[in-house]
């Protein structure tokens, strides 16, 4: 199953990456990462973890994706993580994403959750998704 999981990741990043609002606030190319670069530019997304479940039946494997997305920032308050965030929503939410080898049925949004880290000076959005993915 490991194979959806990477086309699922591979579609997300085009996806967002493509946005133009997703650009408008990570920069072009935007700052968007599965490994965060030492001394990385703020504010910036990370592709976070996925879980992945198999939801396969007699027509075909097939894989539930419960994954997240994260977001950074060093802006005071939760105004810059916020509007990050419902770009993305509304970017996933519009994209036709279509995965390599799969058939995909989402992005759905779950939820969010937003907050300042320990050292008072970071801020953090995790956005939670749910995807079922078809092997073709």
């Amino acid at each position: 199953m490991s194979a959806a999981s990477l086309a699922l990741q591979a579609a997300l990043y085009s996806a967002l990456a493509a946005d133009v609002d997703v650009q408008a606030a990570l920069g072009s190319p935007p700052r968007i990462y599965d490994a965060v670069p030492r001394n990385a530019a703020m504010p910036y997304l990370v592709l976070g973890d996925d879980r992945e479940t198999d939801a396969g039946t007699v027509t075909g494997p097939a894989s539930v994706h419960r994954f997240t997305v994260h977001i950074w920032s060093r802006t005071p308050g939760h105004g810059e993580v916020k509007a990050i965030a419902a770009a993305v929503i509304a970017a996933l939410d519009a994209a036709a994403l279509s995965p390599t080898d799969f058939t995909l049925t989402g992005p759905y949004f779950l939820g969010a959750d937003y907050g300042r880290r320990n050292d008072g000076r970071t801020w953090h959005a995790t956005l939670s998704f749910r995807a079922l993915l078809e092997q073709d």
